[in-house]
């Protein structure tokens, strides 16, 4: 069975009952889900600068607790490679996402995002994106 890094947007549509994103990761498993510690920092940054920061930053605290959390550190190298190929291909993206991206390289993951479009540019990346429904 797959396990699944959740990226932040993913995370934001199941705050917002978007996508069925609920259902999604009820039948792939909440304990085969994990978030990246970056993603929990941009929910927390998401969270303060809401409307609503009280409520906001319980909702976050609350999926926290639930789902499980991976360190970034024992993918610093692999991020400082990744940058630097993009960077001499020309096409650099956001430090955040080779770090959420990276995270599900190195641990064997599949990344769920909407973006794949930005994601796809990681070197051996695993993708899917549950906001997309076939027609």
């Amino acid at each position: 069975m797959n396990k699944y890094l959740l990226d932040t947007n993913v995370c934001v549509f199941l705050f917002k009952g978007k996508y069925q994103i609920d259902k999604k990761i009820d039948k792939v498993g909440l304990i085969n889900c994990f978030i990246s510690e970056i993603t929990l920092a941009e929910l927390k940054y998401g969270a303060e600068y809401s409307q609503n920061p009280q409520r906001h930053h319980s909702i976050v605290n609350e999926f926290s607790r639930k789902v499980q959390l991976l360190p970034i550190y024992n993918v610093l190298d692999e991020y400082a490679k990744e940058k630097a190929r993009l960077r001499r291909l020309g096409t650099p993206i956001d430090d955040f996402d080779i770090l959420i991206g990276v995270t599900g390289k190195v641990n064997n993951l599949v990344v769920v995002t909407n973006n794949t479009k930005h994601f796809q540019r990681i070197d051996g990346i695993s993708l899917e994106d549950w906001t997309f429904t076939p027609s």
